[in-house]
């Protein structure tokens, strides 16, 4: 099958959260996030109404999906994965099911997600889309309530601040309201997606989650779908986050996925890290702790010699622009790699 030929053979890819935390940058009313920036509205538990101020704000005026696609190219990566929606609920995409998107509720007016699938389709790159599936801070009924907040990077997973009472919530009014119909625009509207990349099964059951995956696979039949949707419903395995294994064998850590109701390895044997330049996915202008070009190159040999791909992050700013620390990075893990072949 090509969709699992080009995914054992792309090795190397550029995911990009980007979105309202992009425009904060980490920082609240003089307070700082967590070191994950796109966490921030349920870190310091910011109220809808101050995100909706905040979405009225996004323009990112130098966003060019032609330049995304053309740095990816540049630095060998074969494969984007960008946040069409994540947990605040905001989607970067026209969508006809709810208003707050990038096209209907901000000054930007634009569909960021159609014009990046078009630059990768003329740039050669397979387009895949990260889709938050369980948490929606921005619905009353998204999911994360019913699961412990202490290893949660906000203070609960689900919007405890503006809709506190638990007992009247139920995950599948959002599921049918939002998360199915949004999912389906996604697989109708912008050509090939070769990987939907899905996020913290929490709430789903076992049949919402084989609802989404046949409902992607019915669209996008060639459309890989990544271990975190949940429930056993996957064609690859996602990484921890930031997980750099030395052998197959430790893949997981100290987690026995065979232990976890509903997991499978991988029924293709293809699995994918998806890792950091400095410590936050979404953008974060006080976080300089980058990873230096040679340790990106290095976990990217490791990761390429176990067959796993190597997904790493770039969080645009407010403005749409790759910080120059990230561009410098994964310029300078290309001329490692072009010194490595004169060597040879």
């Amino acid at each position: 099958m090509e969709n699992i030929k080009w995914f054992k053979e792309a090795k190397y890819g550029l995911m990009l959260h980007f979105g309202l935390y992009s425009v904060l940058g980490g920082v609240y009313k003089s307070k700082r996030s967590l070191n994950y920036a796109e966490w921030i509205q349920a870190t310091l538990a910011i109220p809808n109404a101050e995100m909706e101020r905040v979405a009225r704000a996004f323009d990112p005026i130098y966003f060019d999906a032609q330049e995304w696609a053309k740095f990816a190219v540049e630095c060998g990566m074969k494969y984007i994965v960008i946040t069409s929606k994540h947990h605040d609920g905001f989607a970067l995409f026209h969508s006809a099911c709810d208003d707050y998107n990038c096209y209907d509720f901000s000054p930007f007016h634009r569909d960021i997600i159609g014009e990046l699938s078009a630059a990768c389709k003329k740039y050669g790159l397979k387009f895949g889309i990260y889709y938050s599936q369980d948490l929606d801070w921005h619905e009353e009924h998204g999911g994360g309530y019913n699961s412990d907040p202490s290893w949660s990077a906000g203070i609960t997973w689900e919007n405890s601040w503006d809709f506190p009472n638990k007992e009247k919530k139920n995950f599948d009014i959002v599921f049918r309201k939002k998360m199915l119909p949004q999912i389906e625009e996604i697989m109708t509207s912008y050509g090939e997606i070769a990987l939907a990349w899905f996020d913290m099964p929490m709430t789903l059951t076992r049949e919402q989650s084989e609802e989404i995956y046949h409902l992607v696979k019915k669209h996008q039949p060639n459309c890989l779908i990544n271990s975190r949707l949940g429930n056993g419903q996957y064609d690859y395995v996602s990484l921890g986050d930031n997980e750099i294994p030395e052998s197959m064998e430790a893949v997981g850590g100290e987690i026995d996925f065979n232990s976890i109701d509903g997991f499978k390895p991988s029924p293709y044997g293809f699995y994918e890290s998806a890792c950091t330049l400095n410590k936050s996915w979404g953008y974060n202008s006080w976080d300089h702790r980058w990873k230096s070009s040679e340790t990106i190159y290095q976990n990217k040999k490791k990761l390429n010699a176990l067959g796993i791909n190597y997904l790493i992050n770039i969080g645009p700013d407010h403005l749409g622009r790759f910080p120059l620390e990230a561009q410098e990075i994964l310029r300078g893990v290309v001329a490692l790699e072009e010194n490595e072949g004169k060597d040879k």
